[in-house]
């Protein structure tokens, strides 16, 4: 007998249900600006996210680290030799040249010649995106995270989640009151 008690404790879990009303559990994965908080990967996944991240850097006069970043991850789904070659082109006058009308700061881009332009990989910006990476991990990231950008959307989001329970019971309050 103790051993059946104990083992239905084990497999009764209470149902909790999510702000929509969805059974939720634990592993549930966190969405916008908790999931944007809890790593600078997870805001770049956001495409809301990232356009509030945007937002943020062009204040700071540094959006071209996430532009960067950004079209590096693009870079490397770039399949054929000649889109290869005509992304790497566009990336490295963007954003590497010294003439680039965007340039990140990033250590060994002298190093960087047109020549390795006539032989793209898809990796072949990798080191200095993981610079840009760390960059704005470690500098301009834990900024956002106490911007009024975040802290607005934050709080608008937490709004909104709030929001259902407030419009049901205002379309009870009226079908009880004819309004």
């Amino acid at each position: 007998l103790e051993n059946k008690q104990a083992s239905r404790k084990t497999t009764q879990r209470p149902l909790i249900n999510d702000s929509e009303g969805h059974p939720s559990s634990s592993h549930q994965s966190l969405k916008g600006t908790s999931k944007w908080a809890s790593s600078l990967e997870n805001l770049l996944e956001d495409p809301e996210g990232v356009k509030r991240f945007r937002e943020f850097l062009k204040k700071e006069f540094s959006e071209e680290n996430v532009l960067f970043w950004l079209a590096c991850e693009e870079f490397k789904k770039t399949q054929g030799k000649k889109q290869m070659q005509e992304k790497a082109k566009e990336i490295y006058m963007t954003f590497l040249s010294s003439k680039a009308s965007s340039q990140v700061n990033v250590e060994g881009q002298s190093r960087l010649s047109e020549t390795i332009l006539e032989t793209p990989h898809p990796l072949m910006f990798q080191k200095l995106q993981d610079q840009i990476f760390n960059l704005m991990k470690y500098d301009s990231y834990s900024r956002f995270l106490k911007s009024d950008i975040f802290l607005n959307h934050k709080k608008s989001e937490e709004q909104e989640e709030n929001s259902p329970e407030a419009q049901t019971a205002a379309k009870r309050a009226s079908r009880i009151y004819n309004t």
